[in-house]
């Protein structure tokens, strides 16, 4: 399956190594292997597989490839270092290709920098328009299917919703027992399983990790560790409150997400916010890494508790009001009060089950399926 990032990650190629991460089953490794068909010698080495793993230390893979997949090296000790020295010194001509199953923003940190070698790009799950291509379904169709299955590509894909749940199972069950385990201490599995199974049941709500931490008798402090972790790997994402002032929106309540719309436990409102969620990060990380724009996703919310899901800014200026409805045609009330606040900003109400577009106190209602198929990814 051809997916959207394809022909952007080729012609970067050509020019800088390019770094791809997103979560674990996303298609990285399939993205890898179709871009491999488009080089002479293309060579593979994963750092999880022993052999390749000593191919790795040795340096010693094909110096005449076209391109080098390298997979998972973040696991490598001093990996920052080691690939630099590996860009810098490959032969003209040779494509790099780095993947990962983990957040690689560690370029931006201190020591050794890949600094202006290389492009990144983050993968994400399926959506609307993204189903609407590959597929050639109607907007409404590759929605209702991405609710049931959510966007990762197995279960997408998968010839039932039987095999896409044991997908899923299966799935959950990897993520913390291997994934999450690189990053903690044997001991508290148990507790990051139970602080994940709670998320689940909060989607969409201003996270309090202090609340959480006196039900499982653990510190706040290391349930923030434990978010940092389920982040840094792809399993969830925070969308902070909208403020001019970025370090006091960093301040406030966030709220939290999964990649995987399949793991939310919630009622069908909540499902559809989850989705809509994943495909605006989606779009933000699209613009931010094809187009290098100074997008971000926020949502608003007051000390008086009005609140829209969700708002677009691009340079620290707001850009757009999103909120998802199931069935309600009435313009959202919170809505209606921040686009009189801001009436330059865009103000959208998307609804699944639409009977009528309307234009209603400065706000679109609109298709909600229709209005994702139009977004940039």
């Amino acid at each position: 399956m051809e997916r959207y990032l394809d022909h952007l990650v080729l012609n970067d190629l050509a020019n800088k190594v390019v770094v791809l991460t997103g979560p674990r089953q996303v298609g990285k490794t399939t993205l890898s292997r179709q871009l491999m068909q488009s080089f002479d010698r293309a060579q593979y080495l994963n750092w999880d597989v022993l052999a390749d793993r000593m191919v790795l230390q040795r340096q010693s893979w094909n110096p005449r490839a076209g391109l080098l997949v390298m997979d998972e090296i973040h696991k490598m000790p001093n990996w920052k270092a080691w690939l630099k020295g590996v860009a810098d010194g490959r032969r003209a001509g040779q494509a790099l290709l780095v993947t990962g199953s983990a957040r690689m923003d560690t370029f931006r940190q201190s020591g050794d920098s890949l600094a202006g070698r290389y492009f990144s790009f983050r993968l994400h799950p399926i959506s609307v328009r993204e189903w609407c291509e590959q597929q050639k379904v109607s907007p409404a169709d590759a929605l209702e299917h991405l609710l049931e299955r959510g966007g990762f590509p197995e279960p997408c894909l998968a010839i039932d919703a039987v095999q896409a749940d044991r997908w899923r199972a299966q799935y959950f069950t990897d993520l913390i027992r291997e994934d999450v385990l690189e990053f903690s201490r044997l001991h508290e599995i148990n507790t990051m399983r139970l602080f994940v199974e709670l998320l689940r049941e909060r989607v969409g709500s201003p996270l309090s990790l202090a609340s959480i931490a006196r039900d499982l008798a653990v510190a706040p402090a290391t349930l923030k560790r434990y978010l940092e972790i389920l982040q840094a790997l792809f399993i969830v994402f925070t969308v902070q409150p909208w403020h001019r002032n970025v370090g006091r929106a960093i301040l406030q309540t966030p709220k939290v997400y999964f990649f995987d719309t399949g793991l939310v436990r919630g009622d069908a409102g909540i499902r559809l916010e989850n989705a809509v969620a994943c495909m605006l990060l989606k779009q933000a990380h699209f613009l931010q890494d094809s187009a290098g724009r100074e997008v971000a996703l926020h949502y608003i919310r007051t000390k008086d508790d009005a609140e829209v899901d969700f708002a677009f800014s691009e340079s620290n200026e707001l850009k757009q009001l999103i909120e998802c409805k199931l069935s309600d045609n009435n313009p959202h009330r919170a809505l209606m009060r921040f686009a009189a606040q801001f009436p330059d900003v865009e103000a959208v109400q998307i609804v699944y089950n639409l009977r009528q577009e309307e234009f209603r106190n400065g706000i679109r209602i609109t298709d909600a399926a229709h209005w994702l198929a139009q977004l940039a990814a």
